[in-house]
């Protein structure tokens, strides 16, 4: 099995990831998460504006899956601590997101990701992120 697989194997028991819908697109050494847009992640539906909550899961995960692609682990990465800043409103339409490692250590992984929509350059929200990478002895 390709690590691409595991990783969609991992996105696929992942009950979140599954309500949410999202899919990893691998080209090359880079990943980049869809979430296809429904209209349950609106959350100010007069402005057409999607939940904060949403974008901010979308992310963790995205976060979570990049630590698991490029390790050896057999189980999701645990969150330690995770920063949401939410730079403008998210509107009804796809999110996408990419996710780096700034250090991947024995014990702990330090990350950031941000999403966007039209425009990569002009993020919606960022996350900074440590998860525990050690696996239980």
């Amino acid at each position: 099995m390709t690590r691409a697989e595991d990783l969609q194997a991992f996105l696929d028991r992942t009950p979140f990831a599954q309500f949410l819908g999202m899919r990893c697109e691998i080209m090359g050494d880079e990943m980049t998460t869809v979430l296809p847009f429904q209209k349950k992640f609106l959350g100010n539906v007069a402005i057409n504006a999607m939940h904060g909550g949403c974008s901010g899961a979308f992310l963790e995960l995205t976060a979570m899956a990049q630590v698991f692609l490029l390790s050896d682990l057999k189980r999701p990465p645990k969150p330690i601590n995770i920063t949401i800043d939410y730079l403008r409103s998210a509107k009804g339409e796809d999110l996408y997101a990419r996710a780096i490692v700034h250090k991947l250590g024995r014990r702990m992984a330090s990350v950031r990701a941000e999403a966007w929509q039209a425009e990569r350059e002009k993020p919606v929200a960022a996350l900074q992120a440590h998860f525990l990478v050690a696996e239980d002895g």
